[in-house]
């Protein structure tokens, strides 16, 4: 018999996030676009494919394509063996992207995407895809490296990242969970570590969220000033890599990548009805 609960409780982690959900505006333009040059490319199986189609997803439409390519690495590597995942990596490049970035950025993009495509093999902090993706944030702005790399600006991209990985632990660990790939989750590595039961490393993981939060917001007010001309663009960088963990939490209940059709439910009433474990099916 099945002792686990039959439900289990989300916290609502991002409640108090200064940093609103909104829309870019040239979002429906750009989404239809990059759709179409998706369905083409025909990188997915007809299933994974319309399960894509039910996802809402010159410099947004990159944005728009980095996060195409995840959902593809994320399909093919949640199921493949090492051998297929590095060859894989090695194929990825980012034709569209040199076109219009910005020096810093290229480089940037360059240095950290090589590390989360290679990290589906080691380390499960850089697969979650945000430090690939801050380059993205910045392809507009030309960042000294004295500036990208400073200790505070570094802490305060730690922070997102670690916000956006809480989050999509939390609310894909029911679907990881069904399908047997919880090795990659937090929250199992918190059930293990600390000998808690589900709800209680969800609980954990949101009192941390909170920290991280507040981390984030108190180191704000510790960045240094390279001068007014520099300053306005460091806080517009910092301003997206905030609004980009509002936009994944946001992506994570409104696509149906993880909570099928009931995520604007589950996001009310933050219960999530617990899918029965590849072992108990066997049963």
């Amino acid at each position: 018999m099945d002792a686990r609960p039959k439900t289990i409780y989300l916290p609502d982690t991002m409640v108090n996030w200064p940093w609103p959900r909104t829309i870019n505006p040239h979002y429906e333009d750009v989404k239809a676009e990059v759709n179409a040059s998706f369905r083409d490319f025909k990188a997915l199986s007809p299933n994974s494919q319309e399960a894509f189609n039910k996802c809402d997803f010159e410099h947004f439409r990159i944005a728009c394509d980095l996060m195409n390519l995840f959902f593809i690495y994320d399909e093919y590597t949640d199921f493949e063996n090492d051998a297929l995942t590095k060859n894989m990596a090695d194929i990825v490049f980012w034709a569209r992207a040199i076109k219009s970035a910005s020096l810093s950025s290229k480089r940037h993009f360059l240095e950290t995407f090589p590390a989360y495509l290679y990290s589906v093999l080691q380390l499960r902090c850089k697969t979650v895809g945000v430090i690939p993706s801050f380059p993205i944030l910045e392809m507009a702005i030309d960042f000294p490296d004295e500036v990208l790399y400073h200790p505070i600006i570094m802490d305060l991209a730690e922070c997102i990242t670690d916000l956006v990985l809480i989050d999509n632990d939390m609310i894909s660990y029911n679907k990881e969970q069904v399908v047997g790939n919880k090795a990659h989750s937090i929250i199992s590595t918190i059930m293990f570590d600390l000998g808690l039961d589900v709800s209680g490393a969800m609980a954990w993981a949101a009192h941390y969220h909170t920290e991280v939060q507040k981390r984030f917001i108190d180191g704000l007010a510790k960045v240094p000033s390279w001068g007014p001309s520099i300053d306005v663009l460091v806080k517009e960088y910092l301003d997206k890599t905030a609004m980009w963990a509002r936009g994944n939490h946001s992506w994570s209940y409104e696509s149906q990548r993880y909570l099928a059709t009931m995520g604007p439910e589950i996001q009310q009433n933050r219960l999530v009805p617990l899918l029965p474990s590849p072992k108990c099916r066997s049963m």
